[in-house]
């Protein structure tokens, strides 16, 4: 039996002393047994293996990644509170009012910036790092909500999970000047040789610990579940960052919270581990049909275009302009395609004809036009989460 992973720190907070948690470093004693869980594992690293082939065979792999990360952002975003959806977000970066709190939009954008900042880094420049995560955290805080806790700082004050104050919180992180020792024992994990312990679990398990560190005064789980994808690629498990949890999460968000305090609390590592695999493995399963499904997709609408009795290489350009970015204005597409407002019109209203386009703002003026069965298939799980009453 393994038993608390970590040691009680009674600090203060205010007139109050509170007892706060501090991990034991990485990797867990005694060692984490698969056993019955062995299976999951091999079907998680087959579904890695068959999607990051995938990709490196994907025609358009960095167009793929574009919106597959930014339907990641609005998942992990949701599951924070906010409300928006992938469409929001693509009109908020097109320059077209969302329906949607600025404040929600903001928060998704923010979290695309921020993970594409930390796989560019990591290929050019620097290795995944406490001085990465940082700056990861200086952009998901960048603007909008959280803009004010110390974006790019670890935190100098006690903070907690849950709650209205620690005393009465679910989970109360360590005090910072434990904070900081517990963060260079992880980033040591990150960074040493673990013969005995696999890249994926290694994801899985650095996951947990920067959760129950909660270094930032903000934004730590979503850094969190970043940090899994940016640790599958700097092992090299994948070469692309096209694996993203937040979806399963999401979709099992009572299980997931009750899982990272039970490594905690009775040091039940194989529960968490199982619970991860599980959703490496059905995640990496829906991204590899999503990436045929949306390939399969595009091939079908361009092979019916080209068989239109109307159809011209300036329809084709359309499509094409389409594919990377679903949702548009008439008069942006006219300026992309150095077309006049009636030629852009004409093109728009074949493409309704064919369903590739339909107009989804419903009014007279300043219309919006979307390839909504592309969007369909990006949106599905981004149903917002209900706030709480």
């Amino acid at each position: 039996m393994r038993g608390c992973t970590g040691r009680y720190k009674v600090t203060r907070f205010g007139n109050e002393e509170v007892r706060a948690f501090a991990p034991n470093p990485l990797p867990p004693v005694p060692p984490v047994e698969l056993g019955q869980d062995l299976e999951l594992y091999k079907r998680a690293n087959l579904a890695l293996g068959r999607l990051d082939a995938l990709g490196l065979l994907l025609p358009d792999l960095p167009l793929f990644i574009y919106h597959y990360v930014r339907k990641e952002a609005v998942l992990s975003s949701q599951i924070e509170g906010t409300q928006s959806s992938v469409a929001d977000l693509l009109m908020f970066e097109n320059e077209q009012a969302p329906g949607v709190p600025e404040e929600d939009v903001e928060e998704v954008s923010n979290y695309v910036g921020a993970l594409f900042h930390g796989v560019e880094r990591m290929r050019h420049s620097l290795p995944l790092s406490l001085r990465l995560l940082r700056e990861m955290h200086a952009r998901l805080l960048q603007r909008g909500r959280g803009s004010e806790k110390q974006p790019g700082e670890f935190r100098t004050s006690q903070n907690w999970i849950g709650g209205t104050m620690p005393r009465n919180a679910i989970y109360v992180p360590p005090p910072p000047e434990e904070m900081l020792e517990c963060l260079d024992a992880l980033e040591r994990f990150i960074h040493a040789e673990q013969p005995g312990v696999p890249p994926l679990i290694r994801a899985g398990m650095a996951h947990v610990q920067f959760e129950s560190i909660h270094s930032f005064l903000d934004g730590n789980a979503r850094l969190g579940r970043q940090l899994i994808t940016l640790m599958l690629c700097s092992q090299g498990v994948i070469h692309e960052p096209i694996l993203y949890l937040s979806l399963f999460f999401k979709q099992n968000r009572d299980r997931y919270y009750g899982l990272l305090q039970a490594v905690r609390v009775d040091g039940d590592w194989e529960g968490w581990l199982a619970f991860y695999l599980e959703g490496i493995a059905s995640t990496a399963e829906n991204a590899y049909s999503k990436a045929r499904r949306l390939v399969a997709l595009f091939e079908a609408d361009r092979k019916r275009l080209e068989t239109h009795r109307r159809s011209s290489s300036t329809l084709l350009r359309m499509h094409e302009l389409l594919r990377q970015r679903p949702i548009w204005q008439a008069p942006k597409l006219a300026k992309a395609m150095d077309l006049t407002g009636p030629g852009v019109s004409k093109q728009i209203a074949t493409m309704i004809e064919e369903e590739v386009l339909c107009e989804i703002s419903g009014k007279e003026r300043y219309q919006v036009y979307c390839y909504q069965r592309y969007l369909d298939i990006l949106n599905e799980g981004t149903e917002p989460l209900k706030r709480a009453a």
